[in-house]
């Protein structure tokens, strides 16, 4: 197999030996009715509800959707409109929490004889890809194609962020047991599972665990930046190629993240919803007490640092995720949703010298070698310039992941991945005419 592109970086995997916690009890939350790939939902309740923990709160009849429950029990004290991260717009509802996380009556493990009750199930569970992309799981797990291997991302290539590997080594038995829940439903023959060489408990951990199931293997990804990306996963895993266009269950693929398959089999033994998740909150010296806290969803990003003890006064740059594809937090008030697996926080960034400004392309091709997917940042740079949406299309743009190889490789600091992203704008636009 041919070796793809990446690039090294430094893991700042801190927090690996950060045993989970959970998160004292907020005390209101904010949920948005859009944390998910696809149609917003509508709020199911109304201000003066009292609501209670798992209850549907916002659903939608759209396909390319799931429906939000609430995380606390407590009364609704306001819906309204509320920004995205994406610049949307989507309602939100305020949640004043009574302490007493009183559990809906309707929360109740689902009855699951076959693939439509599988599915249907999983819809009702609210889940969506625990790995930042948010695609609604239900829709993933219903291709129209055949797929013969489910391929798990356990990768966490991104710096900084240790949830998925807490998950592995904490509760292993959850991965494997969603694994084959997944597996038998969809009637799906095998599974790998991808986790990076820099993980060596977690592949010796759920190593042991797969060997009671011969559809089972771990496969060792090497420590290159971005493992995780679907199409890096399924070429570095299976040696198949998602070409453009494609979707991985043209290549006989379903790709999950690890904390989605855990989810799951936590879902069809309890019935609790999707209404919290684990996160790490980790950054630079402003940080005090590095963690992986499970937090409820909705919590305001600023209760989430104050239990890490950050100080706010230096902290100025925020992020969701990591720090690679994380987006940054505006306001210390916005909400944890579900696909946020970090919170990370620095201090202000030193002035940038003169020689650390951005300056003219020199053409060593640094961000060709690092691109996984072969791309050509200086063409498609040149091309956007000329507003040649012709060009954009022959040199693939589209197949751009916004993974920030070609930014963080290129020596003259220039904003390749961003003029890659405003390139995939003007071809869609284009599109659209």
């Amino acid at each position: 197999m041919r070796k793809l592109g990446g690039i090294k970086l430094s893991h700042h995997k801190n927090t690996e030996n950060c045993k989970s916690v959970s998160l004292p009890l907020p005390a209101k939350v904010r949920i948005p009715m859009s944390m998910h790939i696809g149609a917003p939902c509508e709020p199911l309740v109304k201000k003066g509800d009292t609501v209670t923990v798992g209850q549907k709160i916002g659903d939608t009849e759209a396909f390319m959707s799931a429906p939000i429950h609430s995380s606390v029990s407590g009364k609704v004290t306001a819906i309204a409109d509320y920004r995205l991260s994406n610049g949307r717009t989507c309602k939100i509802v305020e949640i004043q929490t009574d302490g007493e996380q009183s559990v809906c009556p309707d929360v109740k493990p689902p009855e699951v004889n076959d693939k439509a009750g599988f599915l249907k199930a999983v819809r009702e569970s609210g889940l969506v890809g625990m790995g930042g992309a948010s695609f609604p799981a239900h829709v993933k797990l219903a291709p129209k194609q055949e797929v013969d291997t489910l391929c798990i991302n356990a990768a966490e290539c991104e710096p900084y962020i240790t949830s998925d590997y807490r998950q592995m080594v904490e509760a292993p038995e959850e991965v494997i047991d969603g694994v084959l829940q997944v597996m038998k439903y969809l009637s799906i023959p095998k599974c790998v599972i991808g986790i990076e060489s820099n993980k060596p408990e977690a592949i010796r951990i759920l190593t042991e665990k797969a060997k009671a199931h011969s559809g089972i293997t771990v496969h060792t990804l090497p420590c290159t930046y971005p493992q995780g990306a679907e199409k890096v996963l399924i070429y570095n895993t299976l040696g198949r190629i998602v070409m453009e266009g494609q979707l991985p269950a043209d290549q006989g693929a379903i790709v999950m993240n690890v904390s989605s398959v855990a989810f799951i089999s936590r879902y069809l033994k309890t019935g609790m919803p999707m209404i919290s998740r684990m996160v790490t909150v980790d950054g630079d010296d402003v940080i005090g007490k590095r963690c992986n806290a499970v937090v409820p969803v909705g919590t305001p990003v600023k209760d989430v640092l104050a239990f890490a003890e950050c100080d706010m006064e230096r902290a100025e740059r925020l992020l969701y995720g990591g720090p690679m594809m994380g987006v940054s937090i505006s306001d210390a008030e916005d909400p944890v949703i579900k696909a946020n697996n970090a919170i990370l926080a620095f201090k202000k960034f030193p002035s940038k010298e003169a020689s650390q400004k951005a300056s003219a392309c020199i053409h060593c091709g640094r961000c060709i070698s690092a691109c996984p997917l072969n791309l050509m940042p200086p063409d498609i740079c040149r091309a956007y310039a000329a507003k040649d949406t012709d060009s954009l299309n022959k040199l693939k743009v589209m197949l751009c992941m916004n993974c920030g190889c070609c930014t963080y490789a290129c020596p003259a600091k220039r904003p390749v991945a961003e003029t890659n992203q405003f390139a995939k704008v003007l071809v869609m636009a284009e599109g659209k005419k």
